[in-house]
């Protein structure tokens, strides 16, 4: 187990990660200092706990919209799949009246052929 030290709000918080996850780990703290950092500058001093409990929101609701994005992106990717099984049905129902249909035609040549030759013309 790896560990990091991650600074928030001014303060380092040693923490424990899985190996190779280090970098990650202190992205996310860089995300949550600087969102800490622009409540601060928007609000002043309001109290470090106040600031990450608004910040932990704010996470939490762009969490949230990520969250219903992600589920009309799917939710839009099921209809496609649906339009495209039904557009394939329709092609492979097509090519199957066009291949009767040949066989059709080609049957109604072959008496007619050999109706002429019958009549000897």
């Amino acid at each position: 187990m790896a560990h990091v030290s991650v600074t928030i709000a001014g303060r380092a918080y040693r923490m424990a990660c899985d190996e190779g996850q280090e970098e990650h780990l202190l992205g996310l703290g860089r995300q949550l200092d600087a969102k800490i950092d622009a409540l601060r500058s928007s609000f002043g001093e309001i109290g470090d706990m106040r600031l990450a409990v608004m910040a932990g929101i704010m996470v939490a609701d762009e969490l949230a919209e990520m969250q219903r994005r992600a589920a009309a992106l799917q939710q839009d990717l099921e209809d496609l799949r649906q339009t495209r099984d039904g557009a394939l049905q329709r092609e492979q129902q097509t090519q199957m009246r066009v291949t009767q249909a040949l066989q059709d035609a080609a049957q109604r040549v072959e008496k007619l052929v050999d109706s002429l030759s019958k009549t000897g013309v």
